[in-house]
């Protein structure tokens, strides 16, 4: 009889025992789930200045911006300095940058893999776009056209009707030609590479993207030209992962010295023939 008597004292035990054991889990597991959400939510310039680099998402398929020289393997342009301005202002040295190559299609979801830490490639600031990512200042004011061959009967939008125009897969510019041109056959591709030899091949009659784009498609291939003029507003940003204030402050700090020390207006003149307006 004394021994059936001591079970339910044996049960309450063992029952506190794994009550115990569960709660003392539990707190391990928070605690670990605690630091790896410091981790996600550490700042993006400390990460850059605990790796020793900054990773730009950047293009490599616009000239005058960001374009790979198939020879040298170099990548330059207007974002690329932009790219490396910011590693000299955090990291001090303007080489302590990687480039990693981005299309339109591509850069958000790198962006927020965190693949990269900015995105520097031609990104039109949009309400759309501001929903996933955060942009800095716009450092850039472009507008779409249309390129087409010199002898081409196209003018501008009224004359894209069963027009096939060619656009980049991601862009604003793909959106932006369905809209204003509805009886057009748009044809998307994944880089501006793709789409300006799918042109050069006949397989379009036209290629829509922004003009300064465009115009470094003209700077390689002269019996192309821009039509039309501009018929939209293409204010570029570089794009940030959503809630990191202090990086935006960081590259607007950026934007605005080099703006006032005249930086700004070397490189503009350097890559687009120019200072700005």
């Amino acid at each position: 009889m004394k021994k059936l008597l001591m079970w339910p004292s044996f049960i309450l035990v063992l029952i506190l025992s794994l009550v115990l054991s569960g709660c003392s889990t539990g707190e391990e597991n928070s605690s670990s789930s605690g630091s790896g959400g410091d981790a996600v939510a550490k700042g993006t310039i400390e990460q850059i200045k605990e790796r020793g680099k900054l990773i730009a998402g950047v293009k490599y398929d616009t000239k005058l911006f960001g374009l790979k020289d198939p020879a040298s393997g170099n990548v330059e342009g207007f974002d690329i300095d932009i790219a490396k301005a910011l590693a000299k202002q955090i990291l001090g040295d303007e080489t302590k940058v990687e480039l990693k190559e981005v299309t339109s299609k591509t850069r958000i979801p790198m962006l927020q893999n965190g693949d990269i830490d900015i995105i520097i490639a031609t990104m039109t600031i949009t309400d759309e776009r501001k929903e996933q990512v955060d942009f800095s200042d716009v450092y850039f004011e472009a507008g779409q056209s249309l390129l087409v061959k010199n002898d081409s009967p196209i003018t501008g939008l009224e004359s894209l009707s069963g027009v096939k125009v060619l656009a980049v897969k991601g862009s604003t510019s793909a959106q932006n030609i369905r809209e204003k041109a509805p009886d057009a056959e748009v044809l998307e591709f994944d880089n501006y590479q793709d789409a300006f030899t799918a042109l050069k091949a006949g397989k379009g009659e036209a290629l829509t993207t922004d003009n300064i784009i465009l115009i470094g498609m003209q700077q390689t291939d002269n019996s192309f030209q821009l039509v039309g003029g501009n018929f939209t507003s293409e204010p570029y940003g570089m794009a940030i992962r959503k809630g990191d204030t202090a990086f935006v402050e960081e590259v607007n700090k950026l934007l605005k010295s080099m703006k006032d020390s005249g930086e700004y207006d070397t490189l503009h003149e350097k890559w687009l023939g120019s200072k700005p307006e």
